[in-house]
C-alpha cells in the first residue's frame, strides 16, 4: 500500500453562541482537516489545529511521502520532522502540530487497513465509555442562543444540561475581572447544582499570585474539583502551590518542568500538540511515572474527537473527565457528530481506525465557512474591538 494523495482543508467549527473566557470571546475554532489516499482505496483522516497546518501538510509533508507505505510512521515522521528536541529548541510547535494531525490520519488508515479499531492497536481497552465534561461560560446571544449574562442564567443552563443529558460534571471559565465576581458565579453554581455536581474552573491565566492566593480558598471551600491555569506560567503555579489544597491544572506541555516545580497536578492537552497519537501516548505514560493526571483537551471536530476516545480508551492512567465542548456545537465534519456526551459519558467508536466517517457535504460546508469568515478570533474583545486585552486582570 503506497500514499498516492494527501489532502488538507481548513475548515472553522463554530459554537452556537461565543463564550467570554480572559482573552474576549471566542466563537468557535478553525481547525485542518486532513485526508491521507492510498492506491489500494482506503483513505485515512487527522485533524491538526489552526488554518496554518493546510499549508504545512501541503507544501512540506505530501511531496516527502508520496509513495511511502502509510504503515510506517515511523518513517514519515523521519520525512516530515526533525527530532523533537531540535524542533522544541525553535519552538516550531507549529510543524509539531501539523504532523500530529497527519499522524492521526496515518494511524486511522492502518486500522482500516487491518480492520482494528485504533484503541486495539494502541493494546486494546481498559474501558468503552469515556468521561466527559460539559461546558460552562458567560455567553453573548446568538441566534435566540446563548446570552447567560449572570451567574443565575449559567446555574439555569447547567441545571438544563442536567435535566435533558444527565451531566453532573461541569467545567467552565471562571475568570471575572473582580475576583469577587468569580467567586460569586461559583457559589451559585455549587448552591443551584448541590453538593453532588462535579465543578471545574478554567481562569486562562487570569490572576496575578497574589489574587490566586485569596481566590483559592473560597473555591476550596466551595468545593472546586480542580482549577486550570490560574495564573500564568509554572513558576507561579508553584507560588500558589503551598496556599490551597486545591487540583491544579495547565495546558502547558512542558513536563520537565513540572516534575522539578512539582506542579501542576494535571496536564490537560490535544493530541497534535504531541505531534501525534504514539506521543500523546508516551506523554500519558510519564505523567503516570510521576503522578501526574491527564485528560483531553476541548474545542476540535469529530476527528480529533474521536481519536481522543480511542486514546482514552487504552490508557488506564487517562481516568478523569475529559474537557467537551460538544454541546455547544452545532455542526462537525464527521457523519456520527457532533458526539452528544449522556450521563457525562460517550462509547468509544468501535469501527475500523477512528471508527468515524468523513462526510463530504459538511467538511464542504465547514470550509466555505472559513472561506467566508476567515480564521475564528478568540482573542476578539467585544467590548473593545480591535484591541486585545491584557492580562492578569488583579
Amino acid at each position: 500500500m503506497k500514499i498516492t494523495t494527501i489532502r488538507a482543508t481548513p475548515v472553522n467549527i463554530p459554537l452556537e453562541a461565543p463564550y467570554v473566557w480572559s482573552y474576549g470571546s471566542l466563537p468557535g475554532f478553525t481547525q485542518t482537516i486532513i485526508e491521507v489516499e492510498t492506491d489500494e482505496g482506503l483513505t485515512g483522516i487527522g485533524e491538526a489545529p489552526g488554518a496554518g497546518s493546510a499549508a504545512i501538510v501541503t507544501e512540506r509533508f505530501a511531496p516527502a511521502l508520496q509513495g511511502l507505505d502509510p504503515i510506517d510512521i515511523a518513517s514519515a515522521e523521519e520525512r516530515c520532522v526533525p527530532s523533537s528536541r531540535g524542533v522544541q529548541s525553535i519552538v516550531d510547535f507549529a510543524t509539531i502540530a501539523a504532523f500530529g494531525g497527519l499522524e492521526m490520519a496515518l494511524w486511522d488508515l492502518r486500522g482500516k487497513a487491518w480492520g482494528q479499531p485504533l484503541y486495539h492497536l494502541l493494546g486494546g481497552a481498559v474501558r468503552k465509555e469515556i468521561a466527559f465534561s460539559d461546558y460552562f461560560a458567560y455567553r453573548l446571544e446568538q441566534g435566540g442562543v446563548g446570552g447567560e449574562a449572570t451567574p443565575e442564567a449559567v446555574a439555569d443552563y447547567c441545571l438544563k444540561l442536567r435535566a435533558e443529558c444527565g451531566t453532573t460534571t461541569f467545567e467552565g471559565k471562571v475568570s471575572d475581572a473582580d475576583p469577587k465576581d468569580a467567586i460569586a458565579l461559583v457559589r451559585t453554581l455549587r448552591v443551584r447544582l448541590g453538593d453532588a455536581a462535579t465543578i471545574r474552573i478554567d481562569s486562562n491565566h487570569a490572576y496575578t499570585v497574589s489574587t490566586a492566593r485569596r481566590l483559592a480558598p473560597a473555591f476550596e471551600e466551595l468545593g472546586v474539583a480542580n482549577w486550570e491555569d490560574p495564573v500564568g506560567t509554572f513558576e507561579e503555579v508553584a507560588r500558589v502551590r503551598p496556599f490551597t489544597r486545591l487540583s491544579l491544572s495547565s495546558h502547558n506541555l512542558d513536563l520537565p518542568k513540572a516534575v522539578q516545580l512539582g506542579v501542576p497536578d494535571a496536564v490537560v492537552t490535544s493530541i497534535a500538540g504531541h505531534g501525534g497519537i504514539a506521543r500523546t501516548v508516551k506523554f500519558i505514560a510519564a505523567l503516570e511515572t510521576f503522578g501526574i493526571e491527564f485528560w483531553c483537551y476541548s474545542g476540535d471536530s469529530g476527528v480529533a474527537s474521536a481519536a481522543y476516545l480511542h486514546v482514552l480508551a487504552s490508557q488506564g492512567w487517562a481516568f478523569r473527565p475529559s474537557q467537551s465542548l460538544f454541546r455547544m456545537q452545532p455542526l462537525d465534519v464527521i457523519e456520527e457528530g457532533p458526539f452528544r456526551p449522556k450521563n457525562n459519558l460517550l462509547k468509544v467508536p468501535e469501527g475500523p481506525g477512528l471508527g468515524v466517517t468523513l462526510s463530504p457535504d459538511r467538511l464542504k460546508y465547514a470550509h466555505e465557512l472559513f472561506l467566508r469568515d476567515g480564521p475564528m478570533n478568540k482573542y476578539h474583545d467585544p467590548e473593545k474591538p480591535g484591541i486585545f486585552r491584557r492580562l492578569p486582570y488583579a
